[in-house]
């Protein structure tokens, strides 16, 4: 056994399973012959991990959390995929998350520094980037995309193939059916709401650089033309500024659902002056 391993006697270790240093097992834990879990994983209690699971260095993971179960998905035939959490995660208590399916790439995968609230589902082929933070049930369908620094607020749901756009925030009891543009905020009326600016703040963003922004997505939501045509001439003459390339980038990118947009009434926070 590797030193400084602790497994508590009733847990349940797959003598297959790779274990690093510094890992601790509580009671009642599962673990399948499968399962990697690397240095410093903290399993409570009462936690599964099963199939072709790795688990990322220091994650902890709270009682009656279910990782690498079988995706919930009708085209699943048993096939071997994975799913992959990344370091300093910290995954709550009813926490589920599934392996990927063949269709969709065999593999669902978390990033760094995610936290993971109480109840919060993460279905088959997602992808999550880094320092992510899902409040209490938010769920996503399978193979939604989730860019870095997102924050879904609680009871907050997405349908499969969302893209969720870096820096954006969820609102509360919204259900997502479409794609969330970068920084971009979210409210209850399922339109966007504004950018996210305090979160901008907080990671460094300086004035101009939230001014070049502004003016990069008032000229594709609310200039002349049709919406298509602003697009278009944004992806064809990409702005110079860091963030507004961001949201270029992602427009650009496309996906299978369509972008979110803005409300007549949902303007205030893209046409505001510092």
């Amino acid at each position: 056994m590797t030193s400084g391993i602790d497994i508590h006697p009733t847990a349940v270790v797959d003598a297959s399973a790779k274990i690093s240093a510094g890992v601790k097992i509580g009671p009642h834990c599962v673990v399948g012959p499968d399962v990697v879990l690397e240095e410093g994983v903290c399993l409570t209690a009462h936690v599964c991990v099963a199939g072709l699971t790795t688990i990322g260095t220091r994650t902890r993971v709270a009682p009656f959390a279910s990782l690498g179960g079988a995706p919930q998905s009708i085209s699943y035939k048993g096939e071997r995929t994975s799913l992959f959490i990344g370091a300093d995660c910290d995954i709550r208590e009813h926490v589920t998350m599934n392996t990927g399916t063949i269709g969709g790439g065999g593999r669902t995968i978390v990033g760094d520094r995610v936290m993971v609230m109480v109840g919060t589902h993460i279905a088959h082929d997602c992808i999550v980037g880094s320092d992510v933070i899902f409040a209490n049930n938010a769920i996503l369908a399978g193979h939604c995309q989730v860019g870095d620094r997102v924050f879904m607020s609680g009871l907050s749901g997405c349908h499969q193939f969302i893209r969720i756009g870096e820096g954006a925030m969820v609102g509360g009891l919204v259900a997502l059916r479409e794609d969330i543009i970068p920084f971009g905020t979210v409210d209850r009326n399922n339109v966007l709401g504004g950018i996210n600016i305090i979160g901008l703040k907080r990671r460094g963003a300086t004035k101009s650089e939230l001014h070049a922004l502004r003016h990069t997505v008032r000229s594709i939501f609310l200039g002349d033309g049709s919406f298509e045509e602003r697009k278009q001439n944004a992806i064809a003459n990409p702005p110079e500024d860091h963030l507004s390339a961001v949201v270029v980038s992602f427009l650009a990118a496309g996906g299978k659902r369509p972008i979110m947009k803005f409300a007549n009434n949902a303007l205030s926070e893209v046409n505001s002056s510092e």
